[in-house]
């Protein structure tokens, strides 16, 4: 009998000359048959990895290197999927000279026993997915049901959760992050962690529970798991709209979370004499105890500087909170701030009552605002 792997790497003219007639070599090289015959029931895989950010990229090395590890006996090929734009996968790929399929054109002449999905932002179609005879893993960083979408690391942090982790299931079609369950590994969030910090400690976990996966993928998948439908909630993308404060609703521990989950990427920002602000260098709650200033007041808003830290003060729902530097125009430290808009020389030339007061943009609704059940009947994506 014919082996398929064996026709796969000789040409037709060779197959003619062997007996074989030209239907019977299309037929045997025809994409949903060999798909179908050839797969493989166990490791080493044929893997697929769509992927886009860095994130993704810690999967695909790991990936990578065991493709490249004969005694591993896990990933016998890998191909890549990525996006048109200049990502950290596509780089990857290309500086490694990986084969590469630029979505949504993916040329499937060769074939793959598993497909691996790693924040990629763009659904798979159903022909897609039932091309790989063990479907499609995702890696997803948070305890599914709980935070599905495309911000679960940064809705984690905003919430105030004290636990999440590493979710391994099967794509389907249609829906993002409503597929059965793999394995789920827990991780318990360090005190004041960073949204940028918790996704890359979590990219590296799922990156090796991806590998654990693998190497047992007939067995997970055999007894793989349905989400319960308690417990769901939606994780929209983040904005710049949310990095606005309204210090009247905010209290110090939501600023705290809400710098710790986008103050990196997006600053936090309010509204200071009928113009945006950004506020820089955020330094958490502060005990206020300073004797009475023109500008000290309980009104939420209200701006103080702290000369003996070099720090700004702005009164919150609850409390005091600092920054260090603020960006008006250019950056300014909390002195600079200080010295070119609140000192007393300045404010008695200020026709403004509102010189010392930060007003918030109310225009703007805040998801830690929202109720997530809200959000999860709202949103036709999940």
């Amino acid at each position: 009998m014919w082996s398929l792997s064996y026709l796969k790497f000789i040409d037709r003219g060779r197959l003619l000359s062997q007996g074989l007639c030209s239907n019977c070599i299309t037929r045997l090289r025809n994409e949903s048959f060999v798909t179908q015959i050839q797969s493989a029931s166990k490791p080493p895989w044929r893997v697929l990895f769509f992927g886009s950010d860095d994130f993704a990229l810690e999967s695909l090395k790991r990936l990578h290197v065991s493709r490249d590890d004969s005694k591993a006996e896990i990933i016998d090929s890998l191909e890549v999927v990525t996006l048109s734009r200049d990502t950290p996968v596509r780089k990857y790929a290309e500086q490694n000279r990986l084969p590469l399929h630029q979505w949504p054109d993916v040329d499937f002449s060769a074939q793959f026993d598993v497909g691996v999905v790693v924040s990629f932002g763009c659904l798979i179609k159903e022909n897609v997915i039932n091309k790989m005879p063990h479907g499609i893993l995702n890696v997803h960083p948070s305890l599914l049901p709980r935070w599905r979408g495309p911000a679960p690391v940064f809705h984690t942090i905003l919430h105030g959760d004290t636990v999440t982790g590493v979710t391994i299931m099967q794509i389907r079609p249609k829906r993002f992050d409503v597929g059965p369950i793999l394995q789920q590994e827990l991780y318990e969030i360090p005190k004041n962690c960073t949204a940028d910090e918790l996704g890359a400690t979590l990219a590296v976990v799922g990156s090796r529970m991806l590998m654990d996966t693998l190497k047992h993928l007939p067995e997970r998948i055999a007894n793989r798991k349905e989400q319960p439908k308690e417990g769901a909630s939606f994780a929209p993308k983040i904005s710049s709209r949310m990095a606005w404060i309204i210090w009247e609703e905010h209290s110090c521990d939501y600023i705290d979370r809400l710098f710790r989950a986008i103050g990196y990427r997006i600053p936090l920002k309010t509204m200071w004499m009928g113009n945006p602000i950004k506020l820089l260098d955020f330094v958490g709650k502060c005990n206020v105890l300073f004797t009475a200033s023109p500008c000290l007041s309980a009104v939420p808003g209200s701006v103080h500087y702290q000369k003996e830290s070099n720090i700004l003060l702005v009164r919150c729902k609850d409390g005091w909170v600092g920054f260090k530097a603020v960006k008006f125009k250019k950056r300014l430290s909390a002195s600079d701030f200080f010295n070119g808009y609140l000192h007393q020389s300045v404010l008695r030339k200020s026709p403004s009552s509102n010189t010392c007061l930060f007003q918030s943009y109310k225009d703007i609704r805040l998801p830690g605002g929202q109720d997530n059940n809200m959000l999860l009947q709202n949103n036709t994506s999940l």
